[in-house]
């Protein structure tokens, strides 16, 4: 993602859902009547250009504003065509991509095989500095438009051309045998002619091609969107529009839901998940997602990077109980991780037990492995994480107290609480952080490769603890070859042992996505990746 994202990417891309400050922005009573829904919400990272937005946040917006080629349907996460009508291969690395007719943005300009050509280049381009640009590393030309130093030695990339309004191809460098599935990620978004040529303009008031337009956007309050009266797409919105408010504690989202001003919370404390069902019944929502959260190594730091300290992250892996935690914190909301992808992949290659052992609690072999890697940098570590929403606080002190209480050193482990989630981010991308710092992942796409290769990848847009294994590299290029979708899981698979090695990352637990609704709104769900379906809420 992802990014994930967002990412997804989820690191994620990134986190799972983030909320902000008490109710800012938006009237005082629930949606404010006409049809709207509000929604707790947490400022984005960076402006909303598809290619610089790899977190949730920003993500949850792209995904009102913008249709891309495919569209993952929110109930079975399949990656169907939406302003694609065919995207076709003979050979899985040489694709010819023709468009639907009538698709239009905002502003009346037709959406066409240029606006995903020129945003493809915008988002390659060294020189723009876009958060999601290696997403498109895998097409021809690439590497003269982002070259690791220096300026472009083109202004585009030559494996994309455009043959006509509807029509343009796509040349890879390998075989990409599931490459269009990933074409539902937002980075992939087209992107209309008005955002080059008023770049300032559009930032301050995107233009899209989906069901809702930005109607107005005030940081750390709030920002609100309407339906598209003009929106032709098959989802067209079932609402007026979705104020999102911004908080920076969902404790008090929560309190607002209750009282009845707010509609929406996508991210129920853990504080409530014990009176959630009594406060909610049917109204409560909680489902397997496509998220992981994890501990990341700074592995760009002599003292976690050097050789032998594989031992020492693999003894911290060991001396997290994770099933107490996830019992007594999270309630039924969390599952202990297994591996480093997803539980809701399922087929997909999710939940294969890789991590072991290693992903279990004992404290003896956790002091032992810990011992004969030389033992805690400075005999100390420091978790870093976000507090202003999805209870990190509380995780992050009961992971310090369960490795506390097997090393019996006393507060060897301790937490670093960053306010917001965009200052986390900033300290997270810019490479600033010492000890280990939570990574939680919101799937980009329905695929393994999306839990593997932003991440941990050399060189990757998520890959924020700067792990680099040529053998981890070379099964993630084999795998993303295979035409055979059996085959390529098992790659991947491969490919996770190898962090099951090293541990560049710990993984601590498979996430649902949960929610809470008003009774003013119906047919309220969320997708695969834990975020509302916003255009088919009702609002009675």
């Amino acid at each position: 993602m992802r990014g994930a994202t967002h990412a997804k990417w989820a690191a994620c891309a990134v986190a799972v859902a983030l909320a902000a400050t008490a109710c800012g922005g938006g009237s005082d009573s629930g949606g404010g009547g006409d049809g709207i829904v509000s929604s707790s919400w947490g400022d984005p990272q960076n402006p909303l250009e598809p290619a610089n937005t790899n977190e949730v946040q920003g993500g949850k917006v792209l995904d009102m504003i913008f249709r891309g080629l495919k569209r993952y349907d929110p109930k079975t996460g399949a990656a169907d065509n939406m302003v694609a009508q065919s995207i076709d291969t003979t050979d899985q690395q040489n694709f010819t991509v023709t468009l639907k007719n009538g698709w239009k943005f905002s502003n009346d300009e037709p959406v066409t095989a240029s606006s995903f050509v020129d945003a493809w280049n915008y988002a390659a381009d060294v020189r723009n500095k876009q958060n999601n640009a290696p997403f498109f590393s895998n097409i021809v030309g690439y590497d003269d438009l982002h070259p690791e130093s220096g300026e472009p030695k083109a202004k585009t990339m030559s494996g994309l051309v455009v043959k006509n309004d509807t029509t343009f191809t796509v040349a890879l460098k390998d075989k990409f045998s599931t490459w269009p599935d990933t074409l539902g990620y937002q980075a992939f978004s087209p992107l209309p002619k008005a955002f080059f040529t008023d770049h300032a303009g559009w930032l301050n008031k995107p233009v899209g091609n989906g069901p809702y337009t930005v109607d107005s956007y005030t940081k750390g309050t709030g920002m609100n969107l309407r339906a598209w009266t003009g929106y032709t797409g098959p989802d067209k919105a079932q609402n007026g529009g979705v104020d999102l408010k911004v908080y920076t504690d969902n404790n008090t989202a929560y309190t607002d839901l209750l009282a009845g001003n707010l509609d929406l919370v996508d991210d129920v404390p853990a504080s409530q998940l014990k009176n959630v069902k009594s406060d909610l019944g049917d109204r409560y929502i909680n489902q397997p997602a496509l998220i992981i959260q994890t501990l990341t190594f700074p592995l760009y730091d002599p003292q976690w990077g050097k050789p032998g300290m594989e031992k020492v992250r693999q003894g911290i892996s060991r001396a997290i109980n994770r099933p107490e935690i996830t019992k007594q914190i999270f309630q039924d909301t969390r599952s202990p991780a297994q591996d480093w992808t997803s539980s809701a992949l399922g087929e997909k290659g999710g939940f294969a037990n890789i991590c072991g052992d290693l992903c279990t609690y004992d404290p003896a072999a956790a002091k032992q492995l810990i011992q004969e890697g030389g033992g805690l940098p400075g005999g100390k570590m420091t978790i870093t994480s976000n507090v202003d929403t999805g209870s990190h606080r509380v995780w992050m002190d009961a992971v310090c107290n369960s490795i506390n209480n097997v090393l019996g050193q006393g507060a060897v482990c301790t937490v670093n609480p960053v306010g917001t989630f965009a200052d986390f981010r900033n300290q997270q991308s810019s490479f600033k952080l010492t000890g280990p710092f939570r990574s939680g992942w919101q799937g980009d796409y329905p695929l393994i490769q999306n839990f593997l290769q932003p991440l941990y990848y050399t060189g990757a847009s998520s890959n924020y603890g700067k792990f680099s294994n040529p053998d981890f590299d070379k099964l993630v290029d084999q795998a993303n070859q295979e035409s055979d979708t059996a085959a390529a899981i098992a790659k991947f698979q491969d490919a996770e042992k190898i962090l099951a090695a090293q541990m560049p990352s710990i993984p601590l637990w498979y996430q649902n996505g949960s929610a809470g609704y008003s009774e003013r709104l119906s047919n309220v769900s969320l997708n695969q990746f834990s975020v509302p379906v916003y255009d088919q809420i009702k609002v009675s």
